[in-house]
């Protein structure tokens, strides 16, 4: 029996198509945004991180689908972002990362209208916007500096798992 082989996508968002989402994202899926592009890790993971999983200068992750546990250090802009996450002025203040202005957890439904709403408004500017969420996860291994260093911060095992999924393309240099 075999199997349905699998092909991956192959869409890489580039950095003018994810400002211009991000320039017209409400700042919960601002958030969400960055902390993908940022970590490489799975919306369904974000969404789910608390304050409290931030101690000792590391974000401390278990991903769901995995179960790999990750040590994200905060650094960099990812340590701007959350110390953004963390001064920004709401009516009120719950446990999660990613959360309203209300401090509720940003559910899947509010995320997919929001993600929607700032991708219909780029669009009018002129933008393409036929990528989703999940491409942020391949444009963080993309973007990485090496296989390896994706490979690690993905979560994977494998490093063929990270180069055939979510790397679009190696970069490389001229010859002259």
């Amino acid at each position: 029996m075999r199997k349905n082989p699998e092909k991956p996508r192959d869409r890489y968002v580039t950095d003018a198509e994810y400002q211009a989402v991000l320039k017209h994202a409400e700042p919960a899926l601002k958030d969400a945004m960055e902390l993908a592009y940022l970590t490489g890790q799975r919306p369904a993971d974000i969404f789910g991180w608390k304050l409290s999983d931030i101690s000792e200068g590391y974000l401390h992750v278990r991903q769901g689908k995995t179960g790999k546990a990750l040590r994200i250090a905060i650094t960099g802009e990812l340590a701007g972002l959350i110390d953004r996450i963390k001064r920004r002025p709401r009516k009120a203040t719950g446990v999660y990362l990613v959360q309203t202005e209300t401090g509720q957890k940003l559910s899947y439904t509010m995320f997919r209208r929001r993600f929607a709403n700032a991708k219909r408004a780029a669009k009018i500017e002129g933008e393409k916007t036929d990528w989703q969420f999940r491409d942020l996860r391949a444009k963080n291994a993309s973007d990485s500096g090496s296989l390896a260093e994706a490979q690690e911060r993905l979560g994977h095992e494998s490093s063929s798992t990270t180069k055939k999924h979510y790397r679009r393309g190696e970069k490389v240099s001229p010859l002259k």
